[in-house]
């Protein structure tokens, strides 16, 4: 699964990777993030589409500044992940995040610099790379939801939830305390 999957019969297994995509809403506003977990140990080319995941996240994330565009933030994601030789998928993205959970713009995960919705300050937005170790091709499962890659191949998904200030982004979610538990095991 790429996201959206649903509680199944399905064990998960030794090598499986899985996506945690959790949304708070408190006072009326929401916050929007996702982590990908290992199960034990994972192949290396996974653990490594795992690593370029969350980096192209925060490669995006150095992009969210006031007088930038949403493109700047999808192509940073696109020629890191690109030039490892992953896949971006095209057909879900990151988003505004407020009163709603998905609000405008749209932040795509790929992009020409320069291009999409002017970045101001004081907008909250969901940037959520989703990146496969084969081709970007996705499908849609039975249930209507669940998100898979075509070709069978792993995908990860890391989000934050960032606020545009005067002077870059303010990281609204954290990894901290997960990768704290993880690293502590």
């Amino acid at each position: 699964m790429v996201v959206h999957g649903f509680p199944s019969d399905n064990v998960l297994k030794e090598g499986d990777i899985v996506s945690v995509d959790c949304v708070i809403e408190k006072d009326g506003y929401h916050g929007d993030s996702a982590y990908t977990f290992a199960v034990g140990q994972v192949e290396e080319p996974v653990r490594q589409l795992m690593e370029a995941t969350k980096a192209s996240l925060y490669k995006g994330i150095e992009q969210a500044r006031a007088g930038n565009r949403t493109g700047d933030i999808g192509n940073a994601v696109q020629t890191y992940v690109e030039e490892r030789g992953y896949g971006v998928v095209r057909e879900l993205c990151g988003h505004g995040v407020g009163a709603h959970m998905h609000e405008k713009p749209d932040v795509l995960n790929y992009g020409k610099r320069g291009s999409g919705c002017l970045l101001k300050k004081g907008m909250v937005i969901a940037i959520e790379p989703m990146i496969t170790l084969g081709k970007r091709n996705i499908g849609v499962a039975r249930d209507g939801w669940g998100i898979f890659t075509l070709d069978g191949k792993p995908a990860a998904h890391y989000e934050h939830s960032v606020a545009i200030t005067e002077h870059g982004c303010d990281v609204l979610s954290s990894f901290a305390n997960v990768e704290n538990v993880l690293n502590n095991k």
